[in-house]
């Protein structure tokens, strides 16, 4: 596995580097001390994992994961434990506490390798997509206030744009993220979800009923009970989508 390590601290780098030595599964490949130099290597190498510290000057972990598109699997690293309910909040892999032991490295490693090989089940299974969109296998991180989550796109059935955010819908919650709805569509694979209207994204896969609506439009329920208006303009493109 391909791992990037994000600290401030280069002690604290070299350290963890160290440890991971002793393990023939893992690449280092590459470090980085901050969110803006973390950004820029996540995107240069593609990491399968990142060992993230969270207090870092300027901007913390829970900030460079809101500022990604894509989000690798994550372990936190961190001398506070009043992070760890936290970092558990948002369904990381695990959470090492500094100075990492090296057994309970080797428990994580352990939930590291089985997590990959699920992921790669689930992308063999699904189809093929285009470079660069993000699929129902993937995982993205979700920051509203003080709550956070990671979040599988196949669990988010409905964005909702509400003026310069998004609201996402995922189990009972309805975060809200700082983004366009037209960027997002623009990341998320066509095949499963659909732009319903100038304010709704809807997931394929949580369609249960589809209904015809004023002016050729439709109304589409959600398993869950969310009812979304199809616009007359998008109808036709609806249902060549779900053969009717």
């Amino acid at each position: 596995m391909r791992a990037l390590i994000v600290d401030d601290e280069r002690l604290a780098r070299k350290e963890l580097i160290n440890l991971l030595s002793n393990h023939d599964k893992v690449e280092v490949v590459g470090e980085a001390l901050n969110v803006d130099d973390a950004k820029e290597k996540i995107e240069q190498l593609q990491p399968d994992v990142i060992f993230l510290d969270i207090q870092m000057p300027e901007k913390t972990g829970f900030d460079l994961l809101e500022e990604l598109d894509h989000v690798p699997l994550v372990v936190f690293t961190t001398a506070y434990d009043e992070f760890a309910i936290q970092a558990f909040q948002v369904n990381a892999l695990d959470y090492l506490l500094k100075p990492v032991e090296p057994a309970r490295l080797s428990e994580t490693l352990s939930k590291l390798e089985k997590k990959m090989e699920e992921l790669k089940k689930e992308q063999n299974e699904s189809s093929e997509v285009a470079p660069q969109k993000l699929s129902l296998s993937d995982q993205v991180f979700v920051k509203d206030g003080d709550r956070c989550w990671f979040v599988k796109l196949a669990n988010v059935r409905l964005f909702e744009s509400d003026g310069n955010y998004i609201k996402v819908y995922f189990d009972n919650n309805k975060p809200m993220i700082h983004k366009s709805l037209n960027a997002l569509d623009e990341r998320l694979d066509e095949k499963s979800f659909f732009r319903a209207s100038r304010k709704h994204i809807i997931n394929l896969s949580w369609v249960d009923t589809i209904e015809p609506w004023f002016n050729g439009g439709l109304v589409v329920t959600l398993k869950g009970g969310d009812r979304i208006e199809v616009s007359r303009r998008q109808a036709a493109r609806f249902k060549d989508l779900m053969s009717l």
